[in-house]
């Protein structure tokens, strides 16, 4: 039996929720149960592995105090998954839909200061440039 990939769309929306619901600081057992549903269901439909259906979506935008077209918002256009952009659309929301993505997203976002943010991109970028450069001598052992 073939595995088939969650739809990106799926994905989407289900990484909205769960930033959603991170942001109003409520566990998906929570949110599962003012829907009536195990935790492990709203672990799906935030991995986009399950589909939500109509009145289901439109009873967790209800809870989470936002309008179903938000947990739309900034989706992909409609197109073959890692195609056009190489991944990276992917990768973003990964990073922001995990523990440490969330959590960097929010200390960065507090950071007022333009000269300490600019700081931080280029620390960032420096570690990713030397953790590759590492991964590739490792490759050439």
């Amino acid at each position: 039996m073939q595995t088939r990939n969650p739809n990106p769309t799926d994905v989407h929306v289900g990484s909205q929720i769960r930033m959603r619901r991170k942001m109003m600081g409520m566990s998906q057992s929570a949110l599962g149960e003012r829907l009536g549903v195990t935790f492990q269901q709203v672990q799906k439909y935030e991995k986009g592995t399950n589909r939500i259906g109509a009145s289901r979506l439109q009873s967790i935008a209800r809870i989470l105090g936002v309008e179903v077209s938000a947990l739309f918002s900034g989706a992909a256009p409609v197109i073959e998954p890692n195609q056009a952009d190489g991944g990276e659309i992917a990768g973003i929301q990964a990073l922001v839909s995990s523990k440490e993505g969330f959590a960097l997203n929010q200390a960065f976002s507090r950071i007022k200061n333009d000269a300490v943010r600019r700081r931080i991109v280029a620390l960032a970028k420096s570690l990713a440039e030397a953790s590759n450069e590492a991964m590739a001598r490792d490759d050439d052992l």
